[in-house]
């Protein structure tokens, strides 16, 4: 049986598993579906047509499913839709999609840290970690296992790649290629995020091909294009190929900055 505070507002056409936990002077609308294992704290506000999988924990004043901060927004059916194992912390927001049938999605083992936004129509991969308030533009795309330090705004439309992290109080406004590191304002690319890549067990020779392709993208210089092809030269991984697929599918361009030392 569900664990509802009797402080609670659930209405009676929510869909809860059995051992759905919820604290008090939560509000859940009639629309929300929430999967076994997940527990809600207090002051959590959940509305619209939003679906949360197993084993999620919410903290207290998160809010999620409400319109968009949109002005295209009509009030038509969209979502949000949440995997399972998140942990979502204060204060978080997550916002429903624009469009009709159209959703908000967040994968799963997520970390979301306290004050952090989500705006309409961001798709969130899986193993994500985004620190406290940094805040995504609509229709932002972070891959698995990007990393977001603390008060980075993220401009609308743009793409973090897999593996990628970002430092704190950047501002992105052009897309993160997978695997690297970058900071600052104006945003600068400053190599290869090899811890992050040794502690998720990369081996050695995959990290020494991405610090070549670093140096041919952001060191060498030359045409993209050309840059691009050099890169899938340098061997037969399946990283360079990510790696290279995600910059040509850019749209608003990746970040091309090199980073120097003294910044």
């Amino acid at each position: 049986m569900s664990r509802i505070h009797p402080l609670a507002v659930v209405h009676k056409d929510a869909e809860l598993a059995e051992d759905v936990e919820v604290g008090p002077f939560t509000y859940i609308g009639p629309h929300v579906r929430i999967g076994e294992g997940t527990r809600i704290q207090s002051n959590v506000r959940i509305e619209g047509n939003v679906r949360i999988g197993k084993h999620n924990t919410i903290f207290h004043g998160a809010v999620i499913g409400t319109p968009p901060q949109d002005t295209h927004f009509q009030g038509e059916e969209s979502q949000v839709i949440i995997g399972d194992h998140n942990l979502i912390r204060e204060y978080v927001t997550i916002h429903r999609a624009t469009g009709e049938g159209k959703a908000t999605r967040i994968g799963d083992h997520n970390f979301l840290m306290a004050y952090v936004h989500i705006a309409h129509n961001c798709h969130i991969g899986s193993h994500v970690i985004i620190s406290n308030a940094s805040q995504l533009g609509g229709y932002v795309q972070v891959e698995d296992y990007a990393f977001l330090s603390g008060v980075v705004p993220v401009h609308q439309f743009t793409r973090i790649g897999a593996h990628a992290m970002v430092g704190g109080l950047s501002r992105v406004n052009q897309d993160v290629p997978p695997y690297m590191l970058a900071a600052g304002s104006p945003l600068r690319v400053y190599g290869v995020n090899v811890v992050g890549l040794r502690r998720r067990g990369f081996s050695a020779d995959t990290i020494r091909l991405l610090k070549e392709a670093y140096k041919i993208l952001y060191l060498q210089g030359g045409p993209l294009e050309a840059c691009l092809q050099a890169i899938l030269e340098l061997g037969d991984a399946e990283e360079l190929r990510h790696l290279v697929a995600f910059i040509r599918a850019s749209e608003r361009g990746i970040v091309r900055r090199p980073g120097k030392k003294d910044d």
